[in-house]
């Protein structure tokens, strides 16, 4: 950390997230104390702030988080730290082109996360010669020593098979790590690993190198370890100061303020068109509108519709292969300092494995939108292990999450375009089966707004339904009429922040009987958000038709209907809804 904060990151005191200057990742993130310390140090603040550590009043937490205004991403979830790296790596490469590189300290422990080594495929991938990861190899873990302890060989055989130069170095030798970190420097088409072999506690007596000191203060052996480590210091009068930030090689000034579609959505009513493949028509749009919308996908571009994006422009589509957890952490570190607006695809069921990233670029305050395709057992054949019956109650969880749930192809245009300049986490739910556009290209949309899309005076029964349920509440409707019972139907557009006004109102008018439909499980969902908003309500019944077990292979009109979210259970539930 010495040696990296006084000898190699280029850094602007006055302005810490400087877009031209060094990025520097402690993904190990327990070690918070030490990087506190080092800006201190450098000046940032005042070095007796640091007896704030951990307390309530101080934003000097126990694992860094970018309340700070020094800190990028949040970390101390361990294993994604590199992926981070990586995305802003390849933001200054291939779009900013700008002379600023990325820093990583890794700890040995965390490196037996597989995310770790999807990250790492990555930079080699695609020569990310301006990142460079520092393996803090000290050999032991929270509880136990590592696996490989001090095999630094296995390390060094590990990092050049995945595309590294692999500098192996005393982690306690000055002269060693500054040789290593030109090295990293003047090195071309290939990021740096630099394997610090260490020891924990190092010269502290009688704990270095000891089991069981993890996180632990040193009580009252403190005095003495300090009394030890002064009496090492050489020149107690040295002032240490971090490089400037160069004048050349700057990142270029970047607007990504009010991105809008290039062109209106422009369809015909009745036309049957995938929400999903309105997804990729809408994201080329705003592509067109502003240079710096980026795509990032996993290897399902074709289904997706990302690919669209990177037809219009190669550059600005990012493949991140079969690795969703690198794929969301690439997404935030190319997002951070607002670099980029970053849309993220792959299936929407997919996005389970990468939870721990999202939830992580929540208190990294990202602003990545993430859109997942393929929800519900409507995708048919391809069977449950492809559905995503989950994602919207895992996207409701994550703070101050947006959740759009678009049913046609216009109204998925501007939930794009409204993604775009939305803060936060955004999520997108785009569907397999083509569905009819039922809005004029000029309908407005806004986010916590739903639309009425059918109704008169006798409605008897409030319908809400999503994506292909809503179609599905629409044929339900016509097949009620029939039979003299007629019935409103609402499209959230947004499942959060839900229109409650709108349903309280509308629901209220249709007797307090509901009927909400989803193809999505009974947990977390559509359902279970309109049941919180009417929770506060007195005489409103709620009937929840939600898929109830797990789905298997079928044709999709054959699945909605066995699974229980078809017209015609739909009927059913208004007309057991209207007995009761």
């Amino acid at each position: 950390m010495s040696v990296l904060f006084f000898q190699q990151l280029r850094l602007n005191l006055k302005h810490p997230r400087d877009p031209s200057s060094d990025r520097f990742i402690l993904s190990k993130g327990h070690a918070a104390p030490i990087l506190y310390a080092a800006w201190a140090e450098a000046g940032l603040f005042p070095i007796a702030d640091l007896n704030n550590l951990r307390k309530i009043d101080s934003d000097l937490e126990g694992h860094p988080t970018p309340r700070l205004n020094f800190i990028d991403v949040g970390t101390g979830s361990l294993g994604q730290g590199v992926a981070v790296g990586a995305g802003m790596a390849y933001v200054g490469k291939n779009f900013d082109k700008a002379d600023y590189r990325t820093y990583v300290v890794v700890g040995d422990g965390e490196s037996a996360e597989g995310s770790i080594w999807e990250s790492l495929h990555f930079a080699g991938h695609y020569k990310l010669d301006n990142l460079c990861v520092i393996f803090d190899v000290n050999r032991l873990g929270q509880s136990e020593a590592t696996s490989l302890q001090h095999k630094l060989d296995v390390y060094r055989d590990r990092l050049e098979a995945f595309g590294f130069n692999a500098v192996v170095v005393d982690g306690h030798d000055v002269e060693e790590l500054s040789k290593a970190f030109h090295c990293a420097a003047i090195t071309k088409n290939k990021p740096t690993a630099i394997i610090a072999k260490t020891f924990k506690g190092r010269d502290f007596p009688n704990i270095e190198d000891l089991d069981n000191w993890h996180g632990k203060p040193l009580g009252d052996k403190a005095a003495e370890v300090v009394k030890h480590l002064e009496g090492l210091i050489v020149n107690k009068n040295v002032k240490l100061t971090p490089k400037p930030v160069p004048k050349t090689g700057a990142a270029p000034d970047v607007d990504i303020n009010n991105i809008k579609l290039s062109s209106p959505p422009a369809y015909k009513l009745g036309d049957s068109i995938a929400t999903r493949l309105a997804y990729g028509t809408a994201l080329a749009k705003i592509g067109q509108n502003n240079l710096r919308v980026v795509a990032l996908d996993g290897d399902t571009k074709n289904s997706t519709f990302s690919d669209k994006l990177k037809n219009l422009d190669p550059q600005r589509y990012i493949e991140c292969f079969i690795a969703e957890q690198n794929l969301v952490g690439v997404a935030v570190g190319a997002a951070c300092r607002r670099r980029t607006v970053a849309f993220v695809s792959t299936f929407a069921t997919f996005f389970t494995r990468a939870f721990d990233q999202i939830r992580m670029g929540a208190i990294s305050q990202t602003n990545v939108n993430f859109v997942g395709s393929h929800c519900g057992c409507s995708i048919g054949e391809d069977g449950p292990s492809q559905m995503g019956l989950e994602d919207i109650a895992m996207f409701r969880t994550i703070p101050g999450s947006t959740i759009f749930y678009p049913s046609d192809a216009v109204s998925t245009e501007r939930a794009v375009e409204l993604a775009a300049n939305t803060k936060g986490v955004c999520f997108i739910r785009t569907s397999r089966p083509n569905t009819c556009v039922i809005y004029d290209n000029e309908e407005p949309f806004t986010i916590g707004r739903g639309k009425v899309v059918r109704q008169k005076s006798s409605d008897e029964v409030l319908l809400i339904g999503a994506g292909i349920t809503l179609y599905e509440c629409l044929a339900a409707a016509d097949q009620l009429e029939k039979n003299c019972i007629t019935v409103r139907v609402i499209d959230p557009f947004t499942v959060k922040p839900l229109d409650a006004e709108l349903i309280i109102e509308h629901g209220k008018q249709c007797g307090g009987r509901v009927v909400v439909v989803e193809d999505h499980y009974q947990q977390g969902g559509l359902g279970e958000a309109v049941l919180s908003a009417l929770a506060g309500e007195r005489n409103f019944v709620v009937k929840h038709l939600y898929v109830p077990t797990v789905p298997r292979s079928g044709p999709p009109s054959v699945l909605i209907d066995m699974f229980g979210i078809s017209a015609r259970h739909v009927v059913n539930a208004v007309n057991e809804i209207l007995k009761d």
